[in-house]
């Protein structure tokens, strides 16, 4: 047989991107069928409970953003700076 292992039948080869979701995504239903118990929550007039994995991954989710947003800012400011240096 010549073709390659990693080549599927119509051609196409799974890309890297594609093989690290599929392992992440594993990833995640492992953490979240062994992390099902409930977390207490106490902030002010606020009490609340929360399965600890959808914390951890609302947790993930809000760095994922400030992260974003930071590169966001990072690049406008260099930007600007750039136009201004014309």
């Amino acid at each position: 047989m010549s073709e390659r292992a990693d080549v599927q039948r119509d051609g196409r080869r799974l890309s890297g991107g594609a093989i690290a979701l599929l392992f992440g995504l594993a990833v995640l239903l492992i953490f979240i069928f062994q992390n099902t118990e409930q977390i207490k929550f106490r902030f002010l007039f606020l009490h609340f409970s929360w399965p600890l994995w959808l914390y951890t991954i609302v947790t993930a989710l809000f760095g994922a953003l400030v992260w974003f947003g930071l590169g966001a800012v990072r690049r406008h400011r260099r930007r600007v700076e750039r136009r201004q240096g014309r």
